[in-house]
């Protein structure tokens, strides 16, 4: 039976981003890099089929993020070099930072689109006021992904792998959630400030 809910992003995130990168650490450490690729890869492919299977569709960031994990873990599988594995957090992050700041530069604001197809709608008088907001939001949210990119590029090359797990599960989780408690004081102080 399909049924049409739509995703939460905090599952994508955790399906997608964090769970794959657990199963092959733990196995990876316990049985060798490419019994943890194996692991990190068939996780990957179950996430596609469970989802179209339940949903009658595969969602594009499910794509991206598990299309990028296949396609680095088979480089990795045939390199037999775990780093190339690794790497798929730092690129999904710097594909983000990108179309953030694409999205801003083609004047069609990523955050915005995105608020408003969760149901937002902006009331009347707010626009001038938000727009600008978000516009900002956007450039900066970008700015924030391009450094931790950075960090987990460096993390996949120098860290252990169990460290780098925790810098790209907790640390960036964490990280973002500290950074959007900043963001909204902002926005709050800025809409206060308003006449």
């Amino acid at each position: 039976m399909i049924r049409d809910r739509k995703q939460s992003p905090w599952r994508a995130v955790l399906l997608a981003g964090i769970l794959p990168l657990l199963l092959f650490s733990v196995i990876e450490d316990r049985f060798g890099t490419l019994w943890g690729l194996a692991a990190g890869m068939l996780f990957g492919c179950g996430e596609i089929l469970w989802e179209w299977r339940t949903r009658g569709k595969v969602d594009p960031l499910t794509w991206g993020g598990n299309g990028m994990l296949l396609l680095l873990g088979g480089i990795s599988w045939i390199t037999q070099d775990g780093i190339w594995f690794k790497l798929q957090p730092s690129l999904m992050e710097a594909s983000m930072a990108v179309g953030l700041w694409v999205s801003v530069l083609m004047k069609k604001n990523l955050l915005l689109s995105l608020a408003e197809k969760q149901g937002g709608r902006l009331k009347p008088g707010w626009s001038e006021i938000l727009l600008p907001a978000f516009r900002g939001l956007t450039l900066r949210m970008g700015v924030f992904f391009a450094v931790h990119a950075v960090g987990a590029a460096w993390a996949a090359f120098y860290w252990s792998t169990a460290a780098w797990v925790a810098l790209k599960g907790i640390g960036l989780t964490v990280s973002l959630i500290v950074y959007l408690v900043v963001e909204s004081f902002v926005l709050r102080y800025r809409l206060s400030t308003t006449p």
